[in-house]
This record gives C-alpha cells, sequence and structure tokens, in this order.
C-alpha cells in the first residue's frame, strides 16, 4: 500500500511525503515514511506495528498530518483506504 503527497510552496522545490505500508517476516507490519525536496535525497523512517490496523491507522495519521501542512495526496496504490 502506497499514498503519495506532494506540496509546492512558493518558488522552492516541490517537495513530497511518501507512505508505505509493508508486511515484515515476523508478522508483523512496517510504515515507512519518507520524505524531502522533489529530486533530492530524502529522510526515511521505519515504523513497526504490530498488526495491520495499527500500521494502517498509523498510516491515515499521517496522511492527514500532511494534508494539514498542505500536501494533497497525488498518488494511491494498493488496498481500498478510508478518506
Amino acid at each position: 500500500m502506497h499514498i503519495y503527497l506532494q506540496i509546492s510552496p512558493g518558488e522552492d522545490r516541490p517537495r513530497f511525503y511518501h507512505l508505505i505500508l509493508q508486511a515484515d517476516l515476523l508478522g508483523g507490519w512496517s510504515l515507512v515514511r519518507e520524505w524531502g525536496a522533489q529530486g533530492g535525497s530524502g529522510r526515511v523512517v521505519r515504523d513497526h506495528h504490530d498488526s495491520r490496523e495499527a500500521a494502517e491507522t498509523a498510516m491515515m495519521r499521517a496522511r492527514d498530518e500532511q494534508v494539514k501542512r498542505g500536501y494533497r495526496v497525488v498518488f494511491v496504490q494498493g488496498d481500498h483506504l478510508s478518506e
């Protein structure tokens, strides 16, 4: 499951925020968050969750936080995500 968000602040380079939900090898789930300036290297943080539901909740919370900051969702891939 992927969500890609983008913002274009003023004259600066556009910025991105990418959320990726992945199953791990031990039965848990990881939420990978990557962000930075478009075309440059970004920062990556991986958060572990014991269940898919907890990881999806964290993903939706992260998406909502970025939308409040002015990002817009430009790409969604995977299972249907609740709005």
